[in-house]
């Protein structure tokens, strides 16, 4: 099955390559839609629809949530739709598979760089590089796993919560704390191909304050295939069905560390 999805994702990514897409606003200037997230989720429907007959969809566009069902495809057509209309690079088409409260599989399509991660339950974590304009195959897949690289040398990927701006005191405490401990922060502005770095090993941690399900469903996926640990705020599993906070972590210990840190200021909330 991962076979058919990885096509029908590089398919779907067509959708992409165009100039002439619109653009609405959802909820204000910093929650948008544009047509390419429309035309790629109703593709991705269709094809998914076909390889995996009765299963349910839970979807960033159109309200579509149909978590009832034994699988469960999970979808962001346009994960980092921002960086998308103005054409910057970090943006994926995510789409994860979900059976009963475990995660089967999970894909992470970049089309700007080429960089395909995906994952299946037990199988480890991979990468594939695709070329942007043919879909074919450059460089074969191979397995990815997280960076040994401690706290002091870690590359933290965050952000503020443009869509819950009334959290940003806290985040900003929380990051302003982290920030000496660690070496650098990174904002790339798509919470899957972050979650990917850090699967790869190109970045150690990842914090967020509020995320929805198909924002990290594949990716969690892939991370944890990778070695990494992610969890919610409290340090639970994440459903992949709920909104919540994330911290991911490329080690035990470094993820316990800003959970620590996370957990300290929200208690002081």
């Amino acid at each position: 099955m991962i076979d058919k999805v990885k096509e029908t994702v590089l398919e779907a990514s067509r959708l992409m390559a165009t100039d002439t897409f619109e653009i609405e606003e959802k909820d204000g200037m910093s929650n948008i839609v544009t047509s390419s997230d429309v035309a790629v989720q109703d593709f991705l429907c269709k094809r998914l629809g076909e390889i995996l007959p009765g299963s349910g969809f839970l979807c960033e566009e159109k309200d579509i949530s149909d978590v009832s069902q034994e699988y469960t495809w999970i979808i962001d057509p346009i994960d980092g739709t921002a960086n998308y209309s103005r054409g910057i690079a970090q943006c994926a088409v995510c789409v994860g598979l979900r059976k009963d409260d475990a995660m089967l599989l999970g894909i992470v399509y970049v089309p700007m760089t080429g960089e395909l991660f995906f994952a299946e339950k037990g199988k480890g974590a991979f990468l594939e590089i695709i070329d942007c304009e043919t879909k074919t195959t450059v460089k074969p897949a191979r397995r990815v796993s997280v960076s040994r690289r401690p706290f002091a040398n870690a590359l933290l990927c965050t952000a503020l919560p443009v869509y819950h701006k009334e959290h940003s005191d806290v985040c900003s405490e929380i990051i302003s704390e982290a920030f000496p401990q660690i070496n650098d922060l990174r904002r790339f502005g798509a919470c899957a191909p972050e979650l990917c770095y850090v699967a790869m090993g190109r970045c150690e941690l990842y914090f967020e304050y509020i995320l929805s399900p198909w924002d990290y469903a594949a990716a969690s996926l892939i991370l944890t295939e990778a070695g990494g640990i992610i969890t919610d705020l409290e340090g639970n599993a994440v459903t992949c069905v709920n909104p919540c906070g994330l911290i991911a972590g490329n080690s035990p210990e470094n993820h316990r560390r800003m959970l620590d840190i996370v957990r300290n200021h929200i208690i002081k909330q």
